[in-house]
């Protein structure tokens, strides 16, 4: 019996695993929804909350996610779709 082993299939360039942060903003409307928790569980992402500030005006979250490209694509498309405010993070003013 021959067993014929299969070379890997190089990773694509939507199933690369990519690290984004974004700056979340919510309206009053929408800040007791769970949207991070949401993120977890219907997308195949790690995420980590960096910085946030909650009032009952507004919420603003500065968000990292972990995982493949294409995933981490879908789920800004969802939260904008959402009615999430959704802008990326242009320098590390948490790290600093």
């Amino acid at each position: 019996m021959s067993t014929k082993l299969k070379a890997a299939k190089p990773p694509t360039t939507q199933s690369m695993p990519q690290q984004t942060r974004l700056w979340l903003m919510y309206p009053p409307k929408l800040i007791k929804q769970p949207f991070i928790w949401k993120l977890g569980h219907k997308f195949k992402l790690v995420t980590n909350i960096r910085q946030a500030s909650v009032t009952d005006e507004i919420g603003i979250v500065c968000l990292e996610l972990d995982g493949p490209r294409s995933e981490v694509k879908a789920a800004i498309k969802w939260l904008v779709k959402s009615g999430v405010s959704v802008e990326p993070v242009e320098i590390s003013v948490v790290e600093s």
